[in-house]
């Protein structure tokens, strides 16, 4: 499938002929907001940029910085979303096909079970009533009892030609790739490819905490804790931490004392693997015989039951409620599979900020290395996020997205937080009934994260 950007191009200009740098009438108390905003200790070092349009004209009412490229962290979602909504269409669906190779004959399959997937973020996840583990793995039961199937001679095949194997984009770091926010995309995702781990930890401060189990039970992956308790009431302050080139991990940090079983959540690096052995096991329990021999038989393959996902509104809505950072990673690929015939994190990005090019929006304005903002790497104009925001409200998908935003100090707005970036960008309807669309960034500012946000909010508030 080839995109046609071109197409949209008529409606990008109408959109962005209004999105100028000229700075028309604000609220009267912005300005001076903005300049007590400036001048607090805590910005003494930082990089702030913000922009609010009239929503219903485009029209720029206020201007800091907004052609400055900042870290945007998670509100680089904002972007993703929008493209992906654009070059897959709010209705699209992923589909991953449940097969086999070779014959049946006698209640055996002289052939391997197989398992083809095509980068759905959301197989196995437990959001969706149809994307429970559990569900898939019934009716894939069922759907081989339909065809007299109790033996397979040969193994459970997960097929990943075709798909970029460097699950992690470049740009992300170390803390980050093992835990549960840090997951990466594959063609074939399972449970969001997160699992849960369970924690016993010691009654005194530096005790040592012990791993009880995990959720699911992980196959093919060891796991050692470092783990320390640290003061009553210090909360999760633990991190998994990969050991490159291995399927061993180890966790550092702290977790309270006294606890039996503190939960925190890491990123399957294997998730292929995990999905093939639930299989293997729900396959034991209904006495179907996996033999796992070596076969020879065509190829081809026979369709036994293809999954579709939830449509691409509803993937949005989870991504961009609950921030999901394997959910923009996915849909960078796909739109990178789908326009170039490339499922890369780098051949994504490229048509993203060509589409973005289209729109008018310089592609110097949009630095970035991944779909989600997880990487320190990103750099994004709030000029640009506005930019983007204002096309939004023009589409036919625009209700959609819409509803994806959550809501923070009264305003519907995507967040954004990684180490010494804070950042919003989204809509508000003021009490006087006048609509604005909104980016705000700060970068490198000292002190409390809940402090600086608690300032930026009472900038925001001088347009309710």
């Amino acid at each position: 499938m080839q995109i046609n950007l071109f197409k949209y191009l008529p409606l990008f200009v109408m959109v962005l002929t209004t999105a100028t740098n000229s700075v028309y009438s604000q609220p009267s108390s912005l300005a001076a907001a903005a300049k007590k905003f400036s001048a607090d200790p805590q910005l003494k070092h930082a990089t702030w940029a913000m922009v609010v349009a009239d929503a219903s004209t485009g029209k720029i009412v206020f201007d800091h910085n907004g052609q400055v490229g900042l870290m945007p962290a998670s509100t680089l979602k904002v972007l993703t979303s929008v493209s992906a909504f654009e070059m897959l269409g709010k209705t699209y669906r992923y589909k991953t096909i449940f097969g086999y190779s070779g014959t049946i004959a006698n209640k055996l399959l002289d052939g391997d079970l197989i398992i083809r997937g095509s980068g759905d973020p959301s197989l196995g996840s437990w959001r969706y009533e149809q994307t429970k583990p559990a569900r898939i793995l019934d009716i894939i039961i069922a759907a081989l009892n339909r065809n007299g199937i109790k033996k397979i001679k040969g193994n459970i095949i997960t097929d990943t030609t075709g798909w970029n194997h460097e699950a992690v984009p470049d740009g992300w770091i170390w803390q980050d790739i093992a835990n549960y926010y840090g997951a990466g995309a594959q063609k074939i995702n399972w449970h969001e490819n997160q699992f849960d781990i369970f924690l016993r930890s010691g009654n005194h401060v530096g005790a040592a905490v012990e791993i009880v189990s995990t959720s699911p039970a992980l196959k093919g992956i060891h796991l050692s804790s470092m783990l320390r308790a640290g003061a009553k009431g210090s909360g999760d302050n633990a991190y998994v931490y990969f050991i490159p080139g291995t399927s061993s991990a180890v966790i550092r940090g702290t977790i309270p004392p006294g606890e039996n079983r503190f939960s925190i959540s890491g990123a399957h690096p294997l998730p292929p693997l995990q999905l093939r052995e639930e299989l293997h096991t729900a396959l034991d329990l209904a006495s179907i015989k996996v033999e796992e021999s070596m076969v020879e038989h065509n190829k081809d393959l026979k369709e036994l039951y293809i999954h579709q996902s939830p449509p691409l509104d509803s993937l949005i809505y989870w991504f961009m409620r609950k921030s999901i950072n394997l959910y923009g990673e996915a849909f960078v690929k796909t739109i990178g599979w789908k326009s170039k015939g490339e499922a890369s994190t780098s051949a994504g990005v490229e048509i993203i900020k060509s589409y973005c090019e289209k729109k008018g929006i310089s592609a110097d304005a949009i630095n970035i290395v991944d779909g989600s903002g997880l990487s320190p790497q990103n750099r994004i104009t709030a000029m640009a996020l506005v930019q983007s925001l204002q096309y939004a409200r023009k589409a036919n998908w625009y209700s959609s997205f819409y509803e994806s935003l959550p809501v923070y100090n009264g305003m519907k707005l995507k967040s954004g937080s990684i180490n010494g970036a804070r950042a919003y960008a989204g809509y508000h309807k003021a009490a006087n009934g006048k609509e604005y669309t909104i980016s705000i960034m700060v970068n490198n500012y000292s002190g409390s994260s809940a402090t600086v946000v608690k300032k930026m909010f009472q900038l925001l508030d001088q347009l309710k």
